[in-house]
């Protein structure tokens, strides 16, 4: 009955990261709980989405609190095009300030999509994105002002 329970919640979680909510610390958690399931597959799917080694990648999950920091670092590398490392060390000095202000020190700027995405927890994993529209930080389906009147 466990196994069954444990599987279920799995698929669940795998399939669900979109759908599930709670901003940031909400797709952090989910992350956490995919990477304690199944830590190779975390990993792999690390190093494919941020085109880095897969030892890089162990090398970063081992430095770091929970394995969604290491998301975290990952993601704000690939957005300010700084290298890993250097944001691992802006993680360190400001562990338990908050992904906020770790993006401001790494030169993110308040107002700006990525600023947004993150706050919002409108980031992508695996090919799965939480914003339920499936759009990228910062563009809209929507039409603008001055379009179609």
């Amino acid at each position: 009955m466990k196994k069954i329970v444990f599987v279920l919640l799995t698929l669940f979680i795998i399939s669900g990261v979109a759908i599930a909510g709670g901003g940031l610390d909400g797709f952090l958690s989910n992350l956490n709980i995919q990477a304690k399931a199944n830590m190779n597959e975390f990993s792999a799917k690390l190093s494919a989405q941020f085109g880095v080694p897969e030892v890089q990648i162990r090398a970063v999950i081992s430095t770091v609190k929970e394995p969604s920091d290491a998301f975290m670092c990952l993601q704000l590398g690939q957005w300010t095009h700084k290298p890993t490392e250097q944001v691992v060390t802006a993680y360190k000095a400001n562990q338990g300030k908050g992904w906020g202000l770790i993006a401001k020190s790494m030169g993110i700027k308040p107002g700006s999509a990525e600023f947004h995405a993150l706050k919002n927890g409108d980031l992508t994993f695996g090919g799965q994105t939480t914003n339920e529209q499936n759009e990228k930080p910062g563009k809209s389906k929507g039409k603008g002002k001055g379009h179609n009147k």
